[in-house]
């Protein structure tokens, strides 16, 4: 009886580790697109939109600085974003997969 309820206890716990990098990883790829949806907006006087500003850059930009200027632009788009996107989605994947692997 132990040895099945220290399994299911596992289990639950690769569950909750998986479940965790799914919400981590969905929550900053919203903050990916906020920032860019915001970058193309400019509100004078506003301490709101300065204040999110300013917390999207510092958290956004390191992870995006990774692909700028690796990555060709098409004209005046940017695509560094859409591959800091498609990476963070294969990391998801890999980091579940060895989390269900190893639990």
């Amino acid at each position: 009886m132990c040895a099945d309820a220290s399994l299911a206890l596992l289990f639950d716990t690769a569950s909750s580790l998986q479940q965790f990098v799914r919400v981590f990883v969905g929550i900053y790829i919203l903050l990916i697109f906020i920032y860019i949806l915001l970058s193309w907006v400019r509100v004078p006087y506003s301490r709101t939109f300065s204040t999110v500003q300013n917390f999207l850059d510092e958290v956004v930009t390191p992870y995006l600085r990774i692909f700028r200027g690796r990555i060709p632009t098409l004209g005046p788009i940017d695509l560094s974003p859409i591959v800091a996107v498609a990476v963070l989605l294969l990391a998801q994947e890999l980091v579940n997969y060895a989390i269900g692997a190893l639990l």
